[in-house]
């Protein structure tokens, strides 16, 4: 017998629990799906989130977990396998349920550059946002892997919090960059370091240089580097959804508000693209939320009224 709820939130992260925190509270039947793969997990700590400012993301996570249930909202550690026209859920569990309204807030996955070494120290000392992590390791030497011609603008960005900034061109070419990105990597003293990074140093479990495959090494004590985001869409697809190419990849085309192009259908944080931080993605999902509620509200009223 398939089980039927007004509103299924596919992903548990800030989005997610925050649209079924507002779902709750509106006394809407919800069910929350999480496959426990949040982004930040890497992460010790969150920063710019106001009141909970430097909180591990798993304990945010856990509160907010405690907070939905205070609602009535189920939660359920899964992932969705399908789905089908009329919003029919196919967990990898094998349990079939029904919607009348979905939230897709299934994040991103950050593709790193192939170095060695990055993936190993993401989150600790290979960062990607400075707004994230920048006053924490200010002042400290910074290094930028570049991944695109686009990294210039990392580049510069975090030179607000260090002076002391090299710019590893690794696979772009200097040539790339044009004589803008030039004249502001000068003015803002950061150094150009052409050639292509073979891996990073650590000493005593510390982040301590760059290397070149020319054999030279630059003392380095953080790295930053853009990941290639990659929007978990899949199942945006899967409905039909329109998607639009960003820098960041493909990501939803939605209204204000957070609804896609499928009726029915919402999509919240880094679903609909890189640049949602957790403050952000939060927002999101209780703007989402807000209104489902008033939209099945209305179609109850519609139907009750035989409009």
């Amino acid at each position: 017998m398939t089980e039927t709820y007004e509103v299924i939130v596919i992903g548990g992260g800030a989005a997610g629990l925050s649209a079924a925190l507002v779902l709750g509270r509106s006394r809407r039947r919800t069910l929350v799906v999480d496959a426990g793969e949040p982004r930040n997990a890497p992460a010790a700590h969150m920063q710019g989130f106001l009141t909970r400012d430097g909180m591990p993301p798993a304990e945010f996570l856990a509160i907010g977990r405690e907070e939905i249930k205070a609602y009535g909202v189920e939660l359920v550690r899964d992932s969705v396998v399908d789905l089908a026209p009329g919003f029919a859920v196919t967990l990898a569990s094998g349990r079939v349920l029904r919607a009348r309204r979905l939230v897709v807030a299934t994040g991103l996955k950050d593709e790193l550059p192939d170095v060695p070494g990055v993936a190993e120290r993401f989150g600790r000392d290979v960062l990607h946002c400075p707004y994230c992590h920048g006053w924490e390791v200010r002042d400290q030497a910074f290094g930028v892997l570049a991944t695109s011609p686009l990294s210039v603008h990392q580049a510069l960005m975090v030179s607000q919090w260090s002076k002391d900034v090299t710019f590893f061109l690794h696979r772009v070419a200097e040539s790339d960059l044009s004589a803008d990105d030039l004249r502001r990597l000068a003015a803002a003293g950061v150094e150009v370091v052409p050639g292509e990074v073979a891996g990073l140093l650590v000493t005593d479990d510390r982040l301590s240089a760059v290397r070149l495959k020319d054999g030279t090494t630059h003392a380095r004590q953080v790295v930053f580097t853009a990941p290639r985001a990659v929007p978990r869409n899949g199942l945006l697809e899967r409905l039909g959804a329109e998607l639009t190419e960003t820098p960041f990849g493909a990501c939803p085309v939605v209204d204000a508000t957070g609804q896609t192009s499928v009726p029915g259908v919402w999509a919240a944080g880094n679903a609909m693209g890189f640049g949602e931080q957790v403050i952000n993605a939060a927002a999101g999902g209780y703007r989402a939320g807000a209104t489902i509620n008033g939209d099945l509200l209305m179609a109850d009223l519609d139907a009750a009224a035989g409009v």
